[in-house]
């Protein structure tokens, strides 16, 4: 039996760096013995079937593929399409009418979150800006531009101590769409 996977590989394709042209990405993964593998966008989201169980073994397998394949290490994260399904009819800011979803991010956990000091990652946010925490993501709306918020993935990575990826609202529905297929 097998279990539909998305994967979100983070830093690989931007600014010029590390580089991975996604259909060789999806022959990588194809060689690794996955199915009906799919590609969403330069930026490295890949959908799949895999009869492993275990996250953390799929997420350690196609990261060393990667260093082998391509020769750098990227940090590779790993959701069912029911996490995948679980993390988006959790984002607490969805429901506001007020929100342009243009300005939804979520960002994606390697490790579940355990204890952190909250109250210092709040304290950098932008005043019209919100942040929402839970085990597996943190949600971000930043009505000034991702680019431009203090609440970034290298900001979270270093405040929460877990490897983290984040993805706009519009790239985290498309692969629920195409992973729902």
């Amino acid at each position: 039996m097998t279990t539909t996977y998305i994967s979100v590989l983070r830093g690989i394709n931007v600014s010029g760096q590390k580089l991975i042209k996604m259909e060789a990405l999806k022959k990588m993964y194809e060689n690794l013995a996955f199915e009906n593998v799919q590609s969403y966008i330069q930026s490295g989201n890949v959908i799949f079937l895999a009869k492993s169980k275990n996250t953390n073994e799929l997420e350690s397998i196609i990261s060393s593929s990667i260093k082998t394949e391509f020769g750098f290490d990227v940090p590779v994260i790993v959701v069912s399409l029911d996490t995948l399904e679980k993390i988006e009819a959790n984002n607490p800011f969805i429901k506001d009418t007020d929100k342009d979803v243009a300005f939804l991010h979520v960002t994606f956990l390697a490790e579940a979150l355990t204890e952190f000091d909250e109250e210092s990652i709040i304290e950098k946010k932008h005043s019209d800006e919100e942040i929402a925490f839970t085990t597996n993501a943190v949600y971000l709306y930043c009505p000034n531009g991702y680019g431009k918020t203090k609440l970034n993935n290298n900001f979270l990575e270093k405040k929460l101590k877990v490897q983290a990826t984040t993805r706009n609202w519009k790239t985290v529905n498309e692969l629920l769409k195409l992973a729902a297929k």
